[in-house]
């Protein structure tokens, strides 16, 4: 089983996605092939359409994975299929599932400021500061360099992002000052601009921030609401609140599709909360 995973972390590589996909594409492929020679003693090229099935029952009884995660292990499944086995897929044998959605936490604008000002630590707060006011995603923020930062013109190079395009964001001037301060204190990195504590030839890892955001919330006795990611929410949502449009929030943040960027409507507190009813404005009298 081992040459079918070989086979597939190449077919993954020779299609051009990136290091974190192989990682995420690998784990249920790889569960799929120990299902295979630990229970149902087959090969790859011998299991039914039937046997699929029953190993997506299995996994979501032991594992019990979300209908999300389910459907990710079926496009795990489907890649294997196509590029590996080189045999057709059929979306009527194993259709993906309905999945509830539910809007993220996002912090207010004091609760951030106060967050990050709690942090003495000037290379954890200089992260969350250019998370916060670039609307950085975590991967985005631990692998920038120190040439990515223009001081000349206020903006970050954001280089290959999950939608595997550059841009650039903004570089807010109270974040340059937190970032100058930190930069002076930790010997003034010329490479990567947070580099391991313990091996400058490499980046910070992305969760050393969820560590540190988690241990802080439980310094503060704050429930553990926060992510990473909901920094970048609070960017894309407060932006939306002073009136920024959805087209500028799309290219800061981004987004492939406008239809990520209109998640900030529902999130913002002047978004739909400041609609009229059309039933309010019958009979020539407003009833609000």
């Amino acid at each position: 089983m081992d040459d079918y995973l070989k086979q597939f972390r190449e077919m993954i590589s020779l299609r051009g996605l990136t290091d974190h996909t192989m990682t995420s594409y690998s784990t249920y492929i790889r569960a799929y092939l120990d299902y295979l020679a630990c229970i149902l003693y087959k090969q790859p090229e011998d299991v039914s359409w039937n046997d699929l099935r029953d190993f997506i029952r299995w996994l979501q009884k032991e594992k019990h994975l979300s209908d999300r995660t389910i459907n990710h292990c079926i496009s795990q499944l489907r890649f294997f299929t196509i590029y590996v086995l080189h045999k057709p897929w059929d979306a009527t044998q194993l259709p993906m599932r309905r999945f509830d959605s539910y809007l993220p936490y996002v912090p207010s604008r004091k609760e951030v400021w106060d967050f990050i000002q709690s942090f003495s630590n000037l290379k954890h707060k200089a992260v969350l500061s250019l998370m916060y006011s670039a609307g950085l995603r975590v991967g985005e923020v631990c692998s920038l360099r120190y040439e990515d930062i223009s001081r000349s013109r206020m903006r970050i190079h954001i280089r290959r992002s999950k939608a595997r395009s550059d841009r650039y964001a903004l570089l807010s001037s109270l974040a340059l000052e937190t970032l100058t301060a930190y930069w002076f204190s930790y010997g003034k990195p010329t490479g990567w601009l947070f580099p391991k504590a313990n091996n400058p030839q490499q980046h910070m890892v992305t969760y050393t921030v969820n560590q540190f955001i988690s241990a802080k919330e439980a310094e503060l006795g704050m429930p553990r609401r926060l992510t990473c990611h909901s920094f970048r929410h609070a960017f894309g949502t407060h932006l939306y609140e002073n009136g920024t449009d959805l087209l500028t929030i799309k290219a800061l943040l981004g987004h492939k599709s406008l239809n990520s960027t209109t998640l900030y409507v529902h999130l913002a507190s002047n978004g739909t909360r400041n609609a009229v009813s059309p039933f309010d404005q019958m009979g020539g009298t407003f009833h609000g």
